[in-house]
């Protein structure tokens, strides 16, 4: 069983800065039965209720010890389940949830919120839907043209530093090596872009994009170089797409170490066991320049080891201090 204890590993139980901010994708945090995805069942890594119970557990004590202030939630059920974990946690009180159902049917899962701190407005979320592949896309699909739109996200606003800010949390189509679902992600990216443009035309604010993107950052390597087939986190940047250059976004990871780059686990050689070769930054925080420079601290919490049986999720936590 093999795991980097990041060297902010204590550091990350109590914050003392101003706002702590954490992605973290649960690895299907479902309770109630899904019958189109069996889980909890032989869909998902939970085969029955009582695993899916401890699973939660496991979770809320992950998230018991960081403490988030905003927690952006991915592969949750719905909003019983987030409050099941917000019930095991000594300041429970002080959290509320929000969830926007997306159209995932197959998997039902949904991007969700949990916060000390209240949204300017209920969550939304877009049913805009953009063609692919892409113009002068790279991802080398050569099937029918398609549509696609973001099954699994939500936006609303919060107040930073005294500027409206936009959040969106997502979770982005699987498999970052996929020539198909390359394209299709490159296609959701362009969707966000469009709003972050749309925002940043009509309002001075800033911009917080948060999840598991299910992609690879070229600019920001991680612990293992991965390197994207898709222009992904350039679009969602505004390095890329069709708004090039109208907004910029950074990557919260530019102030990581690169040995600490590392918020997932796919146990490629089927040994049920992690090695180092097998970890990749899949999950995100991308930032205005004006909230960027206020970031203090930054890393992914690697607290737990990963394995065949675990309880834990297969993702780390991202968690980003703001000052």
């Amino acid at each position: 069983m093999w795991f980097l204890k990041s060297t902010l590993f204590l550091l990350f139980l109590t914050s003392t800065f101003g706002i702590r901010v954490v992605q973290y994708n649960a690895e299907w945090l479902f309770m109630n039965y899904y019958a189109a995805a069996k889980c909890p069942g032989s869909g998902c890594p939970w085969a029955n209720e009582t695993e899916a119970s401890t699973h939660i557990g496991y979770i809320a004590d992950v998230v018991a010890k960081l403490n988030p202030d905003i927690l952006n939630f991915c592969e949750v059920e719905g909003v019983d389940e987030m409050n099941l974990v917000r019930f095991k946690l000594p300041s429970a009180a002080d959290y509320a949830v929000y969830l926007k159902p997306g159209t995932d049917t197959a998997t039902g899962q949904n991007v969700g919120l949990m916060s000390k701190i209240s949204p300017l407005y209920a969550l939304t979320r877009t049913e805009d839907r953009v063609t692919y592949p892409l113009a002068d896309s790279m991802c080398g699909y050569t099937g029918t043209p398609g549509t696609t739109g973001v099954s699994k996200h939500y936006i609303t606003d919060f107040v930073f530093y005294d500027r409206p800010t936009l959040f969106i949390g997502l979770h982005l189509l699987a498999y970052p090596e996929d020539t198909m679902r390359c394209a299709e992600r490159e296609a959701q990216a362009q969707i966000i872009q469009n709003i972050i443009a749309e925002y940043l035309g009509t309002i001075q604010g800033e911009v917080i994009v948060l999840g598991d993107l299910n992609d690879f950052d070229g600019r920001v390597l991680d612990v293992n170089m991965n390197v994207p087939t898709s222009r992904v986190l350039d679009i969602l940047k505004g390095n890329a797409g069709a708004n090039t250059g109208m907004y910029e976004l950074r990557s919260v990871a530019e102030k990581m170490n690169q040995a600490e780059r590392f918020s997932d686990w796919w146990d490629k050689n089927g040994d049920c066991v992690s090695s180092p070769n097998e970890f990749s930054m899949i999950d995100h925080m991308l930032v205005s320049p004006y909230l960027f420079e206020r970031v203090e601290r930054v890393g992914v919490y690697h607290g737990y080891g990963e394995f065949c049986g675990k309880y834990d999720s297969d993702h780390y936590p991202l968690v980003v201090d703001f000052l």
